[in-house]
Order: structure tokens, then C-alpha cells, then sequence
């Protein structure tokens, strides 16, 4: 008798740890899925695309221009502006370009909060380095940060081709560097200019020891013959007097990305390109003269060789650069232009506006910027 009841003792046993077996393997996979961090709506965690990271929350570069009343952010009287960039002030009649926002597809950018941001930036520098686009968008970063300072309490100074605004409450920097071309152009025998396509020491010196560094450089690099920076490229020691302006800026970006690879360590510096910023000038300029609103989308789409080039190369680097692909949603926005209201003029020179040169590169401020940085604060945040 003794032996069957051993036998059915041992069954219950085993059938009592094959259901709590089951039972623990469903509690844990309810756990799992509990956990706030497999969330994929949370439409605050945004990311910037990057190569080394194929998991992106939300590709900003993908979205529509969306009207907002609440917006700009602050108005033209920011001290902080260039008199050619204050477009309201030098008399445009219509302000409406201030006032729209990007919305991604699937997500959004959080409006900009001055107080947040600073205080994520305590004790940090941030530099914006580039062409002057690039310090379009510097000016933004500070108008958008400067009004919860109060007077006494910001200052900005000069060092060489470098300039700085200072919190000093929160011990923090927002600096622009011009380095238009990234690598060095010098003056060479006769006065004649010389970019050298693998020398950078001169700009990189002044990005030492920042904590955020944000890359902006093509524009000069396409620029045509007639308005060229430069009259002899120099790779080594051959001197040449074309080449191919894309082979040519290939050339500068890998100097720049060795640079960055073997000198800049990304547990202490962050760093960000953001990609082209769109002209309007064709037409003689008058491409966006006269705009007021964005265009609504594209019937041909069109990426500049420029970012391809520039993603050839991020793709290649050690060091892990976020790209700002702000290139497509930009280039809607051909009513956000300075055109002719790049100074202020007198009643009679009004009538006569087509007699003056239109800016069709560079962004009204308030304006188009701005949203650049609500994205640039948004990647800061991961």
C-alpha cells in the first residue's frame, strides 16, 4: 500500500511546481509590461535622428508646419538681436511668419522653457559653431533664454572669433564660434586665399572644453565661383585651383570628424550638426519677397547633396554625433526670410522696394530658429 501512495505524493508534487511555474511566468511578463519605460506614446521623449541609435522615439525631420497664436516666444526688442534679423522693426508689414510651429509626425517638440533649460545647463558651455546662419540661431538661443535674467545678471564678452553669453546665476555659457568652413582658410603668397582642407587646429582651439557643441557648415561651401571664400584649395602640400565643391567639402567634414573623433570624449561633450539651412534666392533674390505663409509640402522632393554628404560621413565616425536634420521642414518656410527688411528705411525708399537687395538665407527673429533650438532643447533632454 505504501508504494502507491508514494506515487501519487510524487505526482501532486510535480504538478504543484508546474503551475507555479506558469503562474510566475505570467506574473513576470505582466511586470514587464507595466513598466513606464516600454511606453512607446510618451510624446514628451523625443530624439534627434543618429546613426548610432536606430531606436528613435521620433524622426523630427517629418512633420507640417502648424498655426500657433501663443507664439513668438519674445518679440524683436531682444537686445541681443542683429539690426538685420529684426524684421518687424525695419518695418515688415506682416507678422504671421512668427507664429507658426513645427509638429512632427507622431510626437511632439515641447515648447521652449527658458527656466528648464537653464537649469539643465547649470555650470555647462554650449557653442554654436558655423557660419552666420549659425549665429542666427545663437541669437534665438539667447532671446529665448535672456528674459528670465534679470539685468544685471548677464553680460556678453568677446575672445577672438568667439562670442559669449553669460548666466551668471547658473554659471552658464551660450557661446558662437565663426568657423564658417570648419577647417582653416588663410591668406597664402600674393594675398591669394587658401582653404586647407586638412588643417583645423585654429577653429577646433576655441572648442575645447565645451560641454555642447552644436556644427553648422555648408553654405560657404556651395557658394558659386563669383562669391567663392577662397582661391586655392590645399590638401598636403598640392595646391590646386578647383575641385569639386562636394568633394571638396567631403574633405573638410572628415578633417572635422578625425578632430572630433580623436579629441573629444563623449562621456563629458555632447555633440550635434545640424544639417543645411535652406535659400530662397533664386529669381534674382526675389524668391521669397512677399511670402506669408509656408508651403504646405512639396511635389518634388529634393535632398540636397550636401546632407547626403554630410550623413556619409557621420555614418563613418567613432564618436557618436547627433544629426538635426532641420533641412526639409525648413525649406517650407520661404515667408520667414529677411527679404528686403534687413534695415530699417524711410517712407519714400518703401516705394521703391524692389531697388534693394532681398535676403532670402538668413531668418526674421522671431522666426524659424527658434524652433530649431525647441528641437535642440528636446535632444538635450535625453
Amino acid at each position: 500500500m505504501a508504494k502507491p501512495k508514494l506515487q501519487l505524493l510524487l505526482l501532486f508534487f510535480f504538478l504543484s511546481i508546474l503551475q507555479c511555474f506558469f503562474r510566475c511566468e505570467s506574473s513576470s511578463q505582466l511586470d514587464l509590461e507595466d513598466e513606464p519605460w516600454l511606453d512607446e506614446e510618451d510624446d514628451e521623449v523625443v530624439m534627434v535622428q543618429s546613426h548610432h541609435d536606430s531606436r528613435t522615439r521620433c524622426d523630427f525631420s517629418i512633420g507640417k508646419w502648424v498655426y500657433d497664436q501663443s507664439y513668438p516666444l519674445y518679440d524683436s526688442n531682444c537686445p541681443y538681436l542683429s539690426a538685420a534679423v529684426t524684421c518687424q522693426k525695419n518695418g515688415r508689414p506682416d507678422s504671421d511668419y512668427e507664429k507658426w510651429k513645427w509638429k512632427p509626425q507622431g510626437c511632439s517638440v515641447p515648447r521652449f522653457d527658458a527656466l528648464d533649460f537653464l537649469g539643465r545647463m547649470r555650470r555647462k558651455r554650449i557653442m554654436l559653431v558655423g557660419d552666420s546662419i549659425m549665429r542666427n540661431q545663437w541669437e534665438s538661443l539667447v532671446c529665448l533664454v535672456q528674459g528670465v535674467i534679470p539685468t544685471a545678471r548677464k553680460r556678453v564678452t568677446y575672445s577672438g572669433p568667439s562670442m559669449a553669453f553669460h548666466a551668471m546665476d547658473f554659471e552658464t555659457s551660450i557661446e558662437f564660434s565663426w568657423a564658417p568652413l570648419l577647417v582653416e582658410l588663410r591668406k597664402g603668397p600674393e594675398n591669394k586665399r587658401v582653404l586647407h582642407l586638412d588643417l583645423i587646429e585654429e577653429n577646433a582651439k576655441y572648442w575645447r572644453g565645451v560641454d555642447i557643441l552644436v556644427f553648422d557648415s555648408a553654405h560657404w561651401w556651395t557658394h558659386s565661383d563669383k562669391w567663392s571664400s577662397w582661391d586655392y584649395f590645399m590638401e598636403g602640400s598640392s595646391l590646386l585651383r578647383s575641385m569639386n565643391p562636394m568633394v571638396a567639402y567631403e574633405k573638410g567634414l572628415t578633417t572635422w570628424a578625425k578632430w572630433v573623433d580623436l579629441n573629444l570624449d563623449p562621456s563629458k561633450t555632447r555633440v550635434i550638426f545640424r544639417s543645411m539651412s535652406p535659400r530662397h534666392n533664386r529669381e534674382n533674390g526675389w524668391k521669397c519677397y512677399n511670402q506669408k505663409q509656408p508651403l504646405a509640402f512639396f511635389s518634388h522632393q529634393h535632398v540636397p547633396e550636401s546632407l547626403l554628404v554630410l550623413q556619409g560621413v557621420l555614418r563613418r565616425m567613432r564618436f557618436p554625433v547627433y544629426l538635426q536634420d532641420i533641412t526639409t521642414m525648413t525649406a517650407l518656410r520661404r515667408d520667414a526670410h529677411p527679404s528686403v527688411y534687413r534695415r530699417a528705411m524711410a517712407q519714400e525708399e518703401k516705394q521703391h522696394l524692389k531697388d534693394f537687395s532681398s535676403d532670402c538665407s538668413h531668418w526674421c527673429l522671431p522666426g524659424v530658429p527658434d524652433i530649431w533650438n525647441e528641437m535642440l532643447s528636446a535632444l538635450l533632454k535625453q
